[in-house]
Parts: structure tokens; C-alpha cells; sequence
């Protein structure tokens, strides 16, 4: 018999818990429109996930954590439409793109994001329907939820923290004038460097997160990061439309998104600026 409620009456916590607690084998779908999210469990362990606001591909996951570039994203994508996950994940195996410790990684960090991030959620409705299983053809990994729970616990300190630090998405953000030192050897990750394509006085923090599909969570995350970095500072948002997709030069350095020296900082920002 399924079970089904609110997060309002139960958390995210509680139902994780008692999956654990009991060792249940089901999926647990959670909704807070626009968003549906389903977890797979066996037997007390995570084994999968899905949401209808991340991609869950293969090549996704592996371009998200570093293992594939967009470049090389992009072709394997093209050549691979129609495959299952497991039959790309033996091609790529087979062709010594990645390796299997590679794509274990990639998922598993795929799979946690996706869950910290429920622990965010005050609402919602969840159903849990016991012995219902992921696909066939999907990758499945087992993940402890003991550690899942305690890391879900941190992640909602964090959540409040940077709500505290911001707590107003409409506001914009301008390059400083004069990043400090400790951007003499900076490394940005891919969803920064997406970001910083969109910066500008004329789009705020909610824009951009639309624009680009990230959620409250990552978005706020990102701008104190950059904040604390002192790459950028908060100013009032112009009345202007989001800006159109980045340029060439700026999907370039995204797709390689490597540490960057200074100079190479200051000449993209200029560059960005006369967008």
C-alpha cells in the first residue's frame, strides 16, 4: 500500500529515515511544481534518481563532473541517440573515453545532488510506492543513506546560511574593477563558468538562474562563491531583457572550464562587459 502525504506534515528527513530504518525497497516521488523528483531504493539503499528539471543522461553526468569536455559531450550525444545508458557506458568503457570508476563517480555525484537538494523543500507531495523499480536499461548504484541523511543535515545549515547571506534574488551583479589576489590562480567548474557568461547589471540572479535552468540552491551557492572571491559585487538590475546566449569565445571556455591565470580572467571579463 502506498504511502502519501505533505513535506509540510513529513520531511525529507523522516522519509529517508524510515526508508533506512526499515529497509524498503520502492520509489519515493516528491512534487513542488514546476518539479517532479522519484528516488529508487533496495533494500534500504539509494540505487536511483530522476527529476524533470536535471539531465539525467550518461553524458550529462559525465560532462557535469569534469569526465567528458562539451565538445566531447556534444559528438557522443549525436552518435549515440537511441542508446541506453548501460550500452553507452560499455561503448565509452570499451573505447577508453572514460573508465568504469569514472562513470560509478559521475552518477553517484549525479544522484546526491539531486537528493541534498530535496532537503531544501518545507513542501510538497511525496508518494511512496514499495517495490517499484528503476528501469532496466538505467545505471543503478547502491548509496548508503545513513551518510545521505547526515550530509542532507549540513546541506540545510548551508541552505539558511546563504539564504541569510542572500536573501534576494533580484538583485544583479557587475564585475568588480579590481578582483583581489587570491584570483591570481582561479578554477572555475562548469555551472561558474555558465553563470559568469550571464552577468551583468541588466539581468538579476533570478534571471539568470532561470535563464540557464538552475535551482535557488546552486544559484546562491555559486554567487557567494564568487562574492567571497571578490569577482563580483551586487548592484540594483537595470530594465533590460536577459541577454542572448554567450559567445563563442565564452562556450569555449566553458566547454574546457580549466584553472585560469589572471590575466586570462581580466581579459574575459572586459570581453564580457562589451557584450
Amino acid at each position: 500500500m502506498a504511502l502519501q502525504g505533505n513535506l509540510r506534515d513529513f520531511s525529507i528527513t523522516q522519509l529517508l529515515n524510515l526508508v533506512h530504518l526499515a529497509r524498503k525497497t520502492g520509489a519515493l516521488t516528491l512534487q513542488k511544481d514546476p518539479v517532479t523528483t522519484a528516488l529508487f531504493f533496495r533494500e534500504g539503499k539509494l540505487v536511483y534518481t530522476t527529476s524533470t528539471d536535471h539531465d539525467g543522461h550518461l553524458v550529462g553526468m559525465l560532462a557535469r563532473s569534469g569526465k567528458l569536455t562539451a565538445d566531447q559531450a556534444k559528438m557522443i550525444s549525436n552518435r549515440s541517440a537511441g542508446h541506453s545508458d548501460k550500452k553507452l557506458a560499455m561503448m565509452l568503457i570499451n573505447a577508453g573515453t572514460v573508465t568504469q570508476k569514472d562513470i560509478i563517480s559521475s552518477i553517484r555525484q549525479d544522484f546526491l545532488e539531486i537528493v541534498y537538494r530535496l532537503f531544501t523543500w518545507s513542501e510538497g507531495r511525496f508518494i511512496f510506492e514499495p517495490n517499484r523499480l528503476a528501469d532496466e536499461d538505467a545505471i543503478t548504484i547502491a548509496i548508503d543513506l545513513e551518510n545521505v541523511i547526515l550530509e542532507g543535515s549540513r546541506h540545510v545549515k548551508e541552505w539558511e546560511h546563504l539564504q541569510d547571506e542572500l536573501p534576494d534574488l533580484d538583485v544583479a551583479l557587475k564585475f568588480t574593477d579590481s578582483p583581489q589576489s587570491q584570483l591570481r590562480n582561479i578554477n572555475l567548474n562548469v555551472d561558474e563558468w555558465r553563470m559568469i557568461s550571464y552577468i551583468s547589471p541588466r539581468n538579476s540572479i533570478r534571471k539568470i538562474a532561470q535563464r540557464i535552468g538552475m535551482d535557488d540552491f546552486r544559484i546562491r551557492k555559486i554567487t557567494y562563491g564568487l562574492l567571497e572571491a571578490g569577482l563580483v559585487e551586487i548592484v540594483e538590475p537595470e530594465r533590460e531583457p536577459v541577454r542572448p546566449a554567450p559567445s563563442k569565445a565564452v562556450e569555449k571556455a566553458v566547454s574546457h572550464a580549466p584553472a585560469v591565470k589572471r590575466s586570462v580572467i581580466h581579459r574575459l571579463i572586459d570581453r564580457i562587459k562589451r557584450l
